[in-house]
């Protein structure tokens, strides 16, 4: 009977080694129809026989709850080779799908369809298995002759790889920065006339511009770039002949080393190679030399930056993209992107003395941003053409050649700006001296034009005697009433009112379209004080925008009147620091609103994850919910309070701004109205200790809330803390005090070396807090000079150690 035995041993276990192992090995690179991968941390992911590359869901730069669709090299995980659905990161929890007819499909949590090869496979038959290839290249081999149906070779996106071929009418794109892998502004491609050429592209559409770099000679009539397996690359002409792009010496072969060919985000084509145990990439070659020179005259674009930059070359070839002073990025994740400036650039109406009083001029060597001129005066002088500049209100720039006495006038905005010692020249740029006072999110920034005119009228009515600015005053009002009564301005008015009424109302959805968007409210994202979140997408223009729908618990029964007019004012709110607000839906006792969707997360997220954010970022965080609680007291029409602020009502958008949520649903106050007694209101932990005085409660409340969150951001640790060992709670607001005051600032920030390494910001951010969360009201700084502190534009005094310290801030 022991032989029986041992062969029924031998069947269970390999009975239960082929439950648990794959139909195709792991090691085989094989992948057979039916398998799925899913989208969630540290995943699974198809790894080629060699185990050098893997394809699956890698988790999108910065960002813990994003991923991308991509292949990588397995042992240099950070170094992603090619990604699909043009390089936009998709949601966790979503799927993809190994199909016998379609072949690869992409959907998110919702079952929507992001991507998929349906319409790209070629060849007969039906998918057998995906193949990731030793090489990087993976593809859909077909069930009737083996022969691939679909492979990313022929798809690139920013890499070429060794094998690999790309052929006219097939293009290398750029991602838009070093950690956004969409689709970027600068491509490699045959032209038309056969040239493989460097360009730059309109991102919004795909329109071509100029090239700014052409491989060998023009008129080449090239056929295909081939990355041969030994390192070669090379242009194969139509006539036979070919054409090599690595330079002598540079040629490695694939076999001993990792090489490839990276359109970089910032235009530069860089050859790469990486000894299979080496310690990283290492350049072998970069085209062009100088890509901030290498664009022609008469580009059609911005150049190698964005608009109003400045294109410099570093020590490794690499552009080095700056915004000119008073300038800053639009984008501030994208270094090479276009700048704008911290000042009103209006500088033409009809004000031109505050022009020339309001401005100046600030010299740049070198620099010049030739697609920008209007206007050429030679011979000149220096002085004149400074002085010409300032004196035209249509002058953004103009740049002095000393070398030929010419003065060329730019007007905004500046293009192709580049910095080149070769040429003796000056540019004189056209900025406000007032330090920024203009930028229209600076809480000091005055309502010039407006301000202005109302001078202008007040100086000429008190200018003279009383029976003058009687009669002035009666023709004045008669005139207004003349013009107001031309057909004309009436039609305007009319205009303006209906253009003003749509802008101002929320769009109404009905229940069905927003259960519908939802798949039934099914994906909970959320929930807070009024309810639950739920994540959906809305179709609208043949485009699909995912959303978030707030299904409130708390319904405004009979207040249908007042439920409506608050979400119209909440519709009228728009700044970088907000939420966007989208609609809404009022049905019997059901009430929705619906918010642009964050897929970033909360604040709470980003602070308490498992890796601590950057100081840098950090700081901008704290400094974007500060800008948008000013915009709520100060700057929208109808003052909000929040009520509410907290972590988890702050959201971060793409570019890792704060973004406010939640406003304006606690309670709406009147213009002029400073004080309204009501519940409490809030979360543990950040409500002003007003509220259970039954004092008036006024925006003070949140500046409490904001100095508690304040601290979180400084410490990145929770408000309150227990300690489960000895059952005692622990507050930071206290702990801040208590270090702040013993000057042991290091306890409160333990080993974060990146804040204490910028002591004199971390004591002006820890100070801020402490201001707010002063238990007396009228010691808390108003969130405009919170915001003027925090950005360095204020001195902050130290705070009492009491609360009835006698400075106030709340001017």
């Amino acid at each position: 009977m022991a032989w029986p035995l041992s062969c029924l041993m031998v069947f269970y276990l390999a009975l239960i080694l082929s439950q648990s192992s794959p139909t195709y090995s792991e090691n085989s690179g094989k992948f057979p129809v039916g398998q799925s991968l899913l989208a969630k941390n540290n995943g699974p992911s198809w790894v080629s026989s060699s185990g050098d590359f893997a394809f699956g869901f890698h988790q999108a730069p910065n960002n813990t709850n994003l991923y991308l669709l991509s292949i990588w090299y397995a042992t240099i995980p950070d170094t992603i080779v090619w990604c699909a659905n043009g390089g936009k990161p998709i949601p966790q929890g979503s799927i993809l799908n190994l199909t016998v007819n379609e072949g690869l499909v992409l959907s998110n949590p919702q079952g929507t369809v992001l991507w998929n090869t349906t319409d790209t496979l070629s060849g007969g038959g039906a998918v057998s298995y995906g193949f990731m290839n030793d090489t990087g290249n993976f593809a859909l081999i077909s069930s009737v002759n083996a022969a691939p149906l679909w492979q990313t070779f022929d798809y690139p996106t920013d890499t070429l790889l060794p094998t690999q071929v790309l052929k006219t009418g097939k293009n290398v794109i750029s991602r838009i920065s070093e950690n956004n892998l969409t689709e970027g502004r600068f491509q490699l491609h045959f032209d038309d006339k056969g040239d493989l050429v460097l360009n730059t592209r309109d991102v919004a559409t795909g329109y071509d511009y100029n090239s700014y770099h052409i491989f060998g000679s023009t008129g080449t009539n090239g056929e295909e770039l081939v990355y041969s397996e030994s390192g070669d690359v090379f242009i194969q002409n139509q006539n036979g002949s070919r054409m090599g792009l690595i330079p002598p010496g540079g040629l490695m072969s694939a076999n001993s080393y990792y090489q490839r060919v990276t359109l970089e985000f910032d235009g530069v084509l860089i050859w790469y190679y990486y000894p299979n145990k080496g310690a990283g990439w290492t350049k072998i070659q970069s085209k062009p030399d100088n890509i901030c020179t290498s664009f022609p005259i008469d580009t059609r674009d911005s150049g190698a930056c964005g608009y109003n930059s400045i294109c410099s070359l570093g020590n490794d070839d690499r552009p080095i993209c700056q915004c000119p002073q008073n300038y800053s990025l639009i984008d501030p994740t994208n270094s090479h992107g276009s700048c704008e400036p911290d000042f009103s650039s209006d500088f033409c109406g009809k004000f031109e003395d505050g022009v020339k009083g309001g401005y100046t001029l600030i010299p740049l060597q070198y620099t010049d941003w030739p697609l920008s001129d209007y206007a050429e005066m030679a011979p000149f002088t220096e002085d004149k053409c400074k002085a010409s500049c300032m004196n035209d209100c249509l002058c953004g720039a103009a740049i002095f050649y000393s070398d030929s006495n010419t003065c060329w006038k730019k007007k905004l905005p500046l293009s192709n700006g580049k910095l080149d010692r070769t040429v003796s020249r000056t540019a004189w740029l056209k900025v406000s001296h007032d330090n920024g006072t203009n930028n229209p999110y600076n809480p000091f920034r005055p309502p010039r034009k407006v301000e202005y005119k109302l001078n202008a009228v007040t100086k000429g009515l008190l200018g003279g005697s009383v029976c003058v600015n009687f009669i002035l005053l009666s023709v004045v009002g008669f005139g207004i009433f003349f013009v107001y009564n031309t057909s004309e301005v009436r039609a305007h008015t009319e205009r303006m009112r209906h253009s003003i009424s749509e802008y101002s109302t929320a769009h109404s959805f009905t229940y069905k379209e927003l259960e519908s968007a939802t798949n039934g409210f099914r994906d909970e994202i959320g929930r807070g004080s009024f309810g639950v979140v739920y994540q959906g997408n809305i179709t609208t223009g043949g485009n699909q925008y995912f959303v978030a729908v707030k299904r409130l618990d708390r319904t405004f029964k009979g207040a249908d009147k007042e439920f409506t007019a608050e979400v119209n004012v909440i519709g009228l709110t728009h700044h970088k620091n907000l939420v966007r607000f989208i609609g809404y839906c009022k049905e019997e006792d059901e009430r929705l609103l619906v918010y642009e969707y964050m897929s970033n997360g909360t604040v709470a997220d980003y602070l308490f994850g498992d890796t601590r954010p950057s100081w840098v970022e950090r700081v901008q965080i704290g400094q974007g919910i500060a800008r948008g609680l000013l915009y709520l007291h100060e700057e929208c029409t109808t003052q909000i309070i929040h009520c509410d602020i907290k972590p988890q009502n702050v959201l971060v958008d793409n570019h890792h701004n704060a973004r406010i949520s939640d406003f304006g649903l606690a309670k709406l106050l009147v213009l002029n109205q400073n004080h309204t007694n009501t519940a409490v209101r809030g979360t543990k932990g950040y409500v002003a200790p007003e509220w259970f005085k039954n004092k008036p409660v006024s925006v003070k409340v949140d500046v409490y809330s904001f100095g508690v969150l304040l601290l979180e951001i400084i410490c990145c640790r929770r408000c309150v803390r227990m300690d489960v060992s000895t059952d005692e709670c622990e507050i930071l607001t206290d702990r801040a005090f208590d270090c702040y005051h013993s000057g042991m600032l290091d306890c409160l920030v333990k080993d974060d070396k990146e804040a204490l390494n910028d002591r004199p910001q971390l004591e002006r951010l820890v100070k801020v807090a402490l201001w707010c969360i002063q238990e007396n009201p009228d010691l808390r700084p108003t969130m405009k000079r919170v915001t003027q502190m925090l950005e360095g534009v204020a001195d902050v005094p130290g705070p009492p150690c009491t609360t009835s310290f006698s400075v106030h801030l709340s001017a």
